[in-house]
């Protein structure tokens, strides 16, 4: 099998973490996430997993230590794991500056996975991934896509080598994902 990097993007709650599952369960992969980083010094902070937390964190680190610290970090990681497996998943692609970093390594593609605002809302609701998200309005919600950390993904996504549509439920997403990686297998 051929070495992959495979990085997702995508708008929030539009499928990233049920596609990297996916792809783990399925086809062996190990991920690397780009706001690991962030969720340890979080942690180490005592300070919750809010969205707005993580992005002026993450603000405050590239505008410190550069705009590809986290892409830095996640490569190496990447390249790590793949010494002992062939198929890498990187969630949280976001910005221009990581798409930049990781399209210098020959294994790495984009996948884009998008799904319609009021599924995205419901799916943040029903998931309570980040502190907070279960009160916000569906007002809170599209506001949350002008944080630093959101505005270029939509430019991101139409970069990506592949597209994803999640707007009808696992098994489309699934069947989707397989015709991809009968091609890149």
């Amino acid at each position: 099998m051929a070495k992959i990097i495979i990085g997702l993007t995508g708008e929030i709650a539009s499928g990233k973490e049920v596609t990297k599952k996916y792809l783990i369960e399925k086809y062996g992969a190990e991920s690397s996430k780009f706001s690991a980083i962030l969720r340890d010094v979080l942690n180490r902070l005592g300070l919750p997993f809010s969205r707005e937390n993580l992005s002026s964190l993450s603000l405050a680190l590239r505008q410190t230590f550069g705009e590809d610290l986290l892409a830095k970090v996640v490569t190496a990681d990447a390249k790590k794991i793949l010494e002992e497996k062939d198929l890498v998943i990187i969630d949280g692609v976001r910005r221009f500056e990581d798409i930049a970093y990781l399209k210098k390594l020959p294994e790495f593609i984009l996948f884009a996975i998008s799904a319609e605002p009021n599924l995205r809302y419901e799916r943040m609701i029903q998931r309570n991934e980040k502190v907070g998200d279960t009160e916000k309005t569906f007002e809170d919600f599209m506001n949350d896509h002008k944080l630093e950390t959101e505005v270029q993904i939509p430019e991101v996504m139409a970069s990506a080598d592949y597209q994803l549509d999640n707007n009808h439920g696992f098994e489309s997403l699934h069947r989707q994902l397989d015709e991809i990686m009968s091609k890149l297998l």
